[in-house]
């Protein structure tokens, strides 16, 4: 989604102080999604294609166990891939770069992930193929960017593993959308749910995965739901309602003490100064030469 950045000068206490969008329905459905495959002894590597200042990758790699890689890729302050992607990242992300995605997440965990700094396209040759279990991708907006990227997601998930698309239905990344649902009508990818802005799909056999979704929300009173059918797929339509956040730790700068802010001086208006009767006698008189004859003979007659 196109934004406006603006680099923080304070460290993150909690999560929500990291810039960002990350929806409070994401996060649970991320939690969900991530602890189920967990519960069934599902191992498999991580990985966020756009990271932006952080706060999604900073959720995800609190699930990240021994034994798994998780790996992160973004463009931060390095060169894009083609005029198109250039133009989109100095408009949307022009002030990110790689130290303030590096500070923000080891705010809240010991170590980084790996890294790669550049395009979407560098993830292929980097991470091995049916390796990752979860993979998101929020990157580049265009049409071209996006479709490979969901390429690069089917060869590097496991067979049941879950993608899940971020900006597929905002009225400014159509891109996106004709991308998300070209995989759903011709590239196989499997529906599971909607939120506000994220798809979340599978590769697998998403019957199961929506069973357990649809009983954890029945059971929920902050969470609006709906099924629908399209083109052969069932699709669970989620909206939050006042749902709180899945609780997470702050950060290790949650007990420093914040330092006061100084005020901004506001400077003091300027004295205002009394007309004397000289000064408003030669204000009349200006007006009195400058107004049209009828109305100057008028008002000489009313000072008399």
């Amino acid at each position: 989604m196109a934004i406006t950045t603006q680099e923080t000068t304070r460290p993150p206490r909690r999560l929500d102080d990291v810039p960002g969008w990350f929806p409070v329905l994401d996060q649970l459905l991320f939690d969900w999604f991530l602890n189920r495959q967990e519960a069934a002894g599902m191992q498999g590597d991580l990985l966020e294609v756009g990271v932006y200042m952080g706060k999604s990758a900073i959720f995800t790699g609190r699930h990240l166990h021994p034994g798994e890689k998780y790996t992160v890729c973004d463009l931060f302050e390095g060169d894009a891939p083609d005029d198109a992607n250039r133009a989109e990242s100095t408009k949307s992300y022009s002030k990110l770069t790689r130290r303030i995605f590096e500070e923000n997440y080891l705010a809240f965990h010991d170590e980084l992930p790996r890294v790669l700094q550049g395009p979407s396209s560098v993830v292929s040759s980097e991470v091995a193929p049916g390796s990752c279990r979860f993979v998101h991708i929020d990157a580049s907006h265009l049409y071209e960017h996006v479709h490979g990227d969901i390429g690069a997601a089917h060869d590097l998930l496991l067979p049941e593993g879950i993608v899940v698309l971020d900006d597929f239905r905002s009225e400014h990344t159509p891109g996106v959308s004709i991308a998300t649902w070209e995989a759903v009508l011709n590239r196989g990818l499997n529906p599971i749910c909607i939120s506000t802005q994220k798809l979340y799909g599978t590769w697998g056999d998403a019957g199961p995965v929506q069973e357990a979704l649809l009983e954890m929300v029945q059971g929920r009173t902050d969470c609006d739901l709906s099924t629908q059918e399209a083109a052969g797929h069932r699709i669970i339509r989620l909206k939050s309602r006042g749902m709180r956040a899945p609780e997470f730790p702050p950060s290790r700068y949650a007990d420093v003490p914040e330092e006061p802010v100084e005020p901004t001086p506001v400077p003091a208006a300027p004295p205002v100064v009394a007309s004397t009767p000289r000064q408003r006698s030669r204000v009349r008189r200006v007006a009195v030469d400058l107004m049209p004859p009828v109305l100057t003979r008028a008002l000489r007659k009313a000072m008399r």
